[in-house]
């Protein structure tokens, strides 16, 4: 006698079972003396219980039909797209990465860089050099909420105030001025 293993949730229980009393029902059907039906492949499920009598449930296709609404159904092309079609989709111009003319090379680094735009390494080198300043402001200050209204002067190496930074802020920096701070 053939066994057969239940999964552990009712829905697949009462499918299996249904497919169990068709089996054996087939087996019934076919008679001495008349050759009986091939065995084709078999459906084998882990489970933790072992079906050994046939249900006798009235209600098993409201199981199969639950067990079927627990699928997460997923939508599926009616016909393949041949080879071409899906190439010409994915070549399609509108697609493909556009030719920018609008390049020229960094006049401080010689990186190439967008027109108009400060180029990545530049500005690299302008956050760290801001970075190194902004200490020297926040020691001046003497806190967060403390920054005086009037507008802030970098003096680096050998550099000495005008007469129009005359009551403005100024931060001395010990190096010498980099070639792409400019001294407004």
């Amino acid at each position: 006698m053939p066994v057969v293993m239940v999964l552990p949730w009712p829905a697949a229980q009462g499918l299996l079972r249904k497919c169990w009393e068709q089996l054996q029902r087939k087996l019934r059907q076919s008679r001495p003396g008349f050759p009986s039906l091939q065995w084709g492949p078999a459906l084998a499920v882990q489970g933790p219980a072992i079906l050994t009598e046939p249900a006798n449930d009235t209600n098993g296709s409201k199981e199969i039909s639950s067990f079927l609404e627990s699928i997460f159904w997923m939508a599926a092309p009616q016909n393949r797209r041949s080879i071409e079609v899906n190439r010409c989709r994915r070549r399609n111009p509108h697609k493909l990465i556009k030719v920018k003319n609008n390049r020229d090379i960094s006049p401080e680094c010689g990186h190439l860089k967008q027109k108009h735009v400060l180029c990545g390494y530049c500005y690299e080198k302008v956050c760290k050099e801001t970075a190194e300043i902004r200490p020297q402001i926040e020691k001046q200050e003497g806190g967060p909420f403390k920054a005086p209204t009037v507008e802030t002067m970098v003096l680096y190496l050998g550099e000495t105030p005008s007469k129009q930074d005359q009551g403005k802020r100024i931060i001395e920096r010990e190096r010498k001025r980099p070639s792409w701070f400019t001294q407004n």
